[in-house]
């Protein structure tokens, strides 16, 4: 299978940047750990950079400079652009390119990270083989912004600086030669590996294992997990669906510190012009999805009952309502679809008992399922 690798696309320099921090990461941080026992000091300094590395890819690399969810002011966008520098994950514009890219053609082949390549292939492996210069052709509107086009030129020695060095010294004077191996290793290199990892499983892991609530023809899924550790990301399905939303976890009780970091900086004068999504339109996709998973189970189950495998009173009472709720939840959708269309607000009232409505009708589906008498 070697023999198979072009080696000739091989970014050398992204490749050995990825394998020696990895390595170094789990290999060194153990073993300092082990000499020189936990220093609480050197552990959250790793967090706090953890967070404001992480924040800056997500809010500001993604939301703010990929997808312009929202529009910042130059304290907001130049934190963003050095913190998101000491993630190591290229220069915003390199970076607002490939995701761009990737929302465009997701699932295809001109998809950088293409799942369908492979688990590897969309975690990391496309990395492998990125090679310079590129076209940049579709973030024509980010080459006029000069911050970004400043961190862009010097993004690796922004990094190197802010990423590395700074947490070494920082240990420095906190406890010595051992305080700057132990910066080093933990709030430098492994936590450099712990944002780019939490990033990447995004683009693998997101695209395969979770729900999809709003849209199954992508293979975006729905992560909470992965939202505790991408501070809101892991609603990609929905992302998918609504990619400039400025939120990910769109609703109340969905884990988003990007979205609430976003809102804050707007009550501060920080920033502005916040896009979101209508209610209505949400809730389209999700009744639209509704539809679309019920089509289904009820080809299966016509199915099984031509074949009057499903001959029972229990199950043909079942179906029976199952029908009403088809009509009912066709109709919701009718009206909503005329609402969004025309542009006009419904009550959260309404639109949660809709909500519900398509809930309970699922169910009562995966219910009428079970109902179904097995083969002897």
């Amino acid at each position: 299978m070697i023999h198979r690798i072009p080696f000739d696309r091989v970014n050398w320099t992204s490749s050995l940047f990825l394998t020696i921090t990895f390595f170094t990461a789990v290999i060194g941080t153990p073993i300092y750990f082990i000499k020189f026992g936990v220093d609480p000091f050197l552990i959250a300094m790793a967090v706090v950079y953890f967070i404001l590395t992480g924040m800056s890819i997500t809010l500001g690399y993604h939301r703010l400079f990929a997808h312009r969810a929202f529009k910042a002011k130059a304290p907001v966008k130049l934190g963003t652009l050095i913190f998101g520098a000491c993630a190591f994950e290229d220069s915003a514009l390199d970076w607002s390119s490939d995701h761009r890219q990737h929302h465009k053609h997701v699932d295809q082949e001109e998809d950088p990270y293409d799942i369908s390549k492979g688990f590897f292939w969309a975690h990391m492996g496309w990395i492998f083989f990125k090679l310079y210069p590129r076209p940049l052709a579709n973030v024509a509107d980010l080459k006029k912004d000069p911050l970004v086009m400043w961190q862009h030129r010097w993004h690796r020695q922004i990094g190197m600086l802010a990423g590395i060095v700074l947490p070494t010294l920082i240990g420095l004077f906190w406890s010595g030669p051992v305080g700057a191996l132990g910066g080093f290793l933990i709030a430098g290199v492994a936590r450099v590996v712990a944002v780019q990892h939490c990033t990447f499983l995004i683009n693998s892991l997101c695209h395969t294992m979770g729900r999809r609530p709003y849209d199954s023809r992508t293979s975006a899924r729905d992560s909470f997990l992965m939202a505790i550790f991408t501070f809101g990301e892991g609603y990609h399905n929905y992302h998918h669906s609504f990619q400039h939303d400025y939120r990910n976890g769109v609703k109340v009780w969905q884990w988003d510190p990007t979205k609430w970091a976003i809102w804050i900086f707007s009550k501060l004068g920080l920033a502005s012009e916040l896009r979101r999504v209508p209610d209505e339109k949400i809730l389209l996709a999700e009744l639209r999805e509704t539809q679309r998973q019920a089509e289904l189970k009820l080809a299966a189950l016509e199915a099984s009952r031509a074949t009057g495998a499903a001959e029972t009173a229990a199950w043909d009472a079942a179906w029976e309502k199952i029908q009403q709720m088809a009509d009912q939840v066709g109709k919701n959708y009718a009206d909503l679809e005329a609402a969004a269309t025309e542009g006009v607000r419904v009550s959260r009232k309404v639109l949660a008992r809709w909500k519900a409505e398509a809930t309970e009708y699922l169910e009562n589906l995966t219910a009428l399922d079970e109902l179904q008498p097995q083969p002897a």
